[in-house]
């Protein structure tokens, strides 16, 4: 993969120890100081360098130089000594760098509960200094842990005459649901951007994205997404209100959405991924809501598993999903991007192709579609089916 990364990042990934072989320990680096902002995990358990980076982007979000990350552990649960861990990991990044360790961010994932082999990571950290590079197909390939394919996205756009990068690498394959879909999301621009814009931008995206997937109902102790932008692109400093802002939202949107979807396409165990489109809903909140429950319901996947046509979970988890509708005026369709059957409508059943539904639910992509018939606004969720892999992979994590 050959992209024309954002300029001014380097990236790199190696292996340090904290697995047998694979990948272990990743690092970015920015030639600039780079504005960010950063969302993290609703889980009131935290891990330690989620607390480390929430205090510093709190007090420094406009002199962010790097970020280096581990998998494999996720400093969870840790206590003194494992904020003291997070702290030697930004400090070590820092000093071969020649950085001030207020620049340094740093992300953790993996196993919940295990102090960190800090001597093996600063090992690493000064090894990998050395090999940083314009590829970021190495970073992307250390901070996975389930996953089976690594996940990026990139956009080129051009904004008042000036050609703007962004790129988006993630992880993410369990313990993924709507609240900060174990999920690590790092995205990076050479754009030129207020901090009030970066803000509002990232926390949409989010709320689009990430909050709006689901693959096992579990949200994690290290959520994170954090944005960087180092204004090397030279272009017009993007503000709220203007079409270079709406332009470069579209592709930001784009990629968060991509990624998301990575990450449920990904999902421990998954075989198909699942679309849930409201539509016609009285206002946006009352289709989230739906969406969410639906696809976020355990009894709907495992049906789509199955490929059963069992129309009656789907209905269920709208109705406890805590928003408020008129079933009798629903109708629920089920699709394969070519194929459609309406199995509910007004309030009931109907007749309905068993054999297409049947053929519709083999599909790697099921997308169902809800229409409240009592409004205009929508919303969109993704997740992803659940098997016996899930079981297997789940069963023996630690080991």
């Amino acid at each position: 993969m050959v992209l024309n990364v954002p300029r001014g990042f380097k990236f790199v990934g190696i292996n340090c120890g904290i697995k047998k072989c694979k990948k272990d320990l990743g690092i970015v680096y920015s030639e600039k100081e780079c504005l960010a902002h950063g969302m993290f995990t609703r889980n009131l358990v935290k891990a330690s360098p989620v607390i480390y980076d929430m205090k510093l982007l709190q007090e420094n979000p406009r002199l962010i130089r790097a970020i280096v990350v581990n998998s494999g552990n996720a400093n969870a649960c840790t206590g003194e000594e494992g904020m003291k861990n997070t702290v030697r990991m930004a400090k070590k990044v820092a000093e071969k760098l020649g950085l001030e360790d207020k620049t340094v961010l740093v992300s953790s994932t993996g196993v919940i509960g295990l102090q960190l082999p800090i001597e093996k990571i600063e090992s690493g950290i000064e090894r990998a200094v050395n090999l940083l590079t314009d590829d970021p197909i190495q970073f992307a390939e250390a901070i996975m842990t389930t996953d089976t394919a690594i996940k990026i996205s990139y956009r080129e756009l051009e904004l008042s005459g000036k050609n703007v990068r962004i790129l988006g690498i993630a992880k993410g394959s369990g313990m993924i649901h709507p609240n900060l879909a174990t999920m690590l999301s790092f995205l990076f621009t050479d754009a030129k951007i207020s901090y009030d814009a970066l803000k509002k931008l990232l926390e949409n995206a989010v709320d689009k994205s990430y909050n709006m997937i689901d693959v096992d109902g579990d949200t994690s102790t290290n959520d994170t997404v954090i944005v960087l932008a180092n204004g090397l692109a030279e272009n017009k400093e993007i503000v709220e209100g203007t079409r270079d802002y709406e332009d470069f939202r579209s592709a930001f949107d784009e990629i968060n959405v991509e990624l998301a979807k990575k990450m449920v396409e990904d999902g421990e165990g998954a075989t198909k991924l699942i679309q849930v489109e409201v539509i016609n809903a009285a206002d946006e909140k009352t289709a989230r809501k739906i969406a969410r429950s639906i696809v976020s319901s355990n009894l709907v996947k495992t049906a789509i598993y199955g490929e059963d046509a069992n129309w009656g979970r789907i209905i269920a988890a709208a109705g406890y999903s805590g928003a408020v509708f008129d079933v009798g005026q629903l109708t629920l369709y089920l699709s394969d991007g070519y194929r459609k059957v309406k199995v509910f409508e007004k309030g009931q059943g109907i007749l309905f192709d068993e054999e297409m539904a049947k053929q519709i639910l083999s599909s790697t992509r099921v997308f169902l579609t809800i229409d409240l018939n009592f409004g205009n606004s929508r919303a969109v969720a993704w997740g992803c089916d659940l098997t016996e892999k899930y079981v297997q992979i789940n069963g023996r994590y630690r080991t």
